[in-house]
C-alpha cells in the first residue's frame, strides 16, 4: 500500500506544479499547448472519478506526466519505463 501513496503523492505534486504553471504564465491561456495539457488532465480525473472505484493509477500517471511534459518539456520529470 505505501508504493500506492508514494505514487499518489508524486501524481499530486506534478499536478500542482502543472497549476501553478499554467496561473503564472499567461502564454498558455490560449495555446494549443494548454489544450492538449487540459485534455490530459481531464482524462486522468475522468478516470478517477469512476464512482465504483475502478480506476488505472498507470492511466492516471501517464495523463499527468504527459500534461507535466507539455508544460515544462522536462524529460526527467517522466518515469522512466
Amino acid at each position: 500500500m505505501r508504493k500506492k501513496e508514494i505514487r499518489l503523492r508524486r501524481i499530486q505534486h506534478l499536478a500542482h506544479e502543472i497549476m501553478d504553471k499554467m496561473n503564472v504564465d499567461d502564454e498558455f491561456n490560449d495555446s494549443s499547448t494548454s489544450k492538449v495539457v487540459i485534455d490530459n488532465l481531464s482524462r486522468a480525473l475522468g478516470n478517477l472519478a469512476d464512482p465504483f472505484g475502478n480506476y488505472s493509477l498507470e492511466y492516471v500517471e501517464e495523463k499527468v506526466e504527459r500534461a507535466h511534459y507539455l508544460l515544462f518539456k522536462n524529460e526527467k520529470k517522466l518515469k522512466t519505463k
